[in-house]
């Protein structure tokens, strides 16, 4: 059960990471935008949102078997092709955050497929649904339970 909705309880502050949510959703195409969401979420082990990010890019028409790769997407060979697995490293390096996350390297095989605009899209993109992560973690939010998807 969850601890707090934060939706009602801090309104103000839970609207300002939607609209955050809201421009990075309309800033980048949208396969890549359900990429990221769903490999910052595996990475933050958010079961809330890897569950949410992973139906939502299937509803888009993401094949399944590269929704499966994304959790190995180092090992997915050409289910991914260099672009997503520039953003898989930008993910992930910012995702981990430390003094040698983000190397010179990671960002400028990004930067060969993105303009300095998209560069700053995608790191608000991985930035926003960090704090998702990070709001649905702490309040224990859980994937919901309903009759396709009974409890186990």
């Amino acid at each position: 059960m969850s601890r707090i909705n934060i939706a009602s309880t801090n309104r103000e502050g839970y609207r300002a990471v939607a609209a955050l949510d809201g421009y990075v959703r309309g800033a980048l195409d949208l396969e890549l935008y359900e990429l990221v969401k769903l490999r910052a979420s595996i990475v933050n082990g958010c079961g809330f949102c890897v569950d949410m990010h992973a139906t939502d890019a299937r509803e888009n028409g993401i094949p399944e078997r590269k929704l499966a790769a994304v959790a190995a997407w180092q090992h997915a060979g050409a289910l991914f092709d260099d672009r997503e697995r520039a953003v898989f490293a930008l993910t992930d390096a910012v995702t981990a955050l430390g003094p040698d996350t983000v190397t010179d390297e990671i960002w400028n095989a990004a930067a060969t497929h993105f303009d300095e605009r998209q560069l700053g899209d995608l790191v608000l993109a991985i930035a926003t649904i960090n704090a998702w992560n990070r709001i649905a973690i702490s309040t224990r939010l859980e994937p919901p339970v309903d009759d396709e998807q009974p409890r186990a």
